[in-house]
C-alpha cells in the first residue's frame, strides 16, 4: 500500500507546488509538509480532509486505501443532460465483461481519435 506522504508529495509536484507555497496555501509550517511527506507524521483527520479538499481527491485516496482520486460527488455530475457519471457507471457495472471491455474498447477509440491523452482503465 502507498503511503500519504508519497501520495501527497505527487499530489504538490502537479500542482507545481514546493513544500513552502502548500504550507502557506493551508495555513501549515513546511516542517509539516515535509514531515507528511517523508512518513514523519501523519496529518490529523481535520488535515486530512483539508489536504482532500485542497488536492480535489478523497481521504482514501490519499492514504493510499484506493486509486481512485475524484471525489464521490463527482459522480452526480451530469455528462448529458439524462445521465450523470453514476449513472454510466452503474450502466457498465450491469452488463457482462465482454460488454464492458467492448465499451472500454470504445473509449479508448474516441480519446485516440480527439487526440486526448488515453486514461488508464
Amino acid at each position: 500500500m502507498r503511503g500519504i506522504g508519497d501520495t501527497l508529495a505527487d499530489l504538490r509536484k502537479e500542482k507545481e507546488l514546493g513544500q513552502k507555497e502548500l504550507a502557506s496555501l493551508l495555513n501549515l509550517s513546511v516542517g509539516t509538509i515535509s514531515n507528511y511527506e517523508n512518513g514523519v507524521h501523519s496529518p490529523d483527520l481535520y488535515t486530512l480532509c483539508k489536504l482532500a479538499d485542497f488536492f480535489h481527491v478523497t481521504t482514501d485516496y490519499l492514504l493510499g486505501r484506493t486509486k481512485y482520486r475524484c471525489p464521490p460527488e463527482s459522480l452526480d455530475c451530469y455528462v448529458t443532460l439524462d445521465y450523470t457519471a453514476q449513472d454510466i457507471v452503474n450502466t457498465v457495472l450491469s452488463l457482462d465483461k465482454g460488454t464492458q471491455a467492448t465499451i472500454v474498447d470504445f473509449v479508448k477509440y474516441m480519446q485516440h481519435l480527439h487526440g486526448e491523452p488515453q486514461v488508464s482503465m
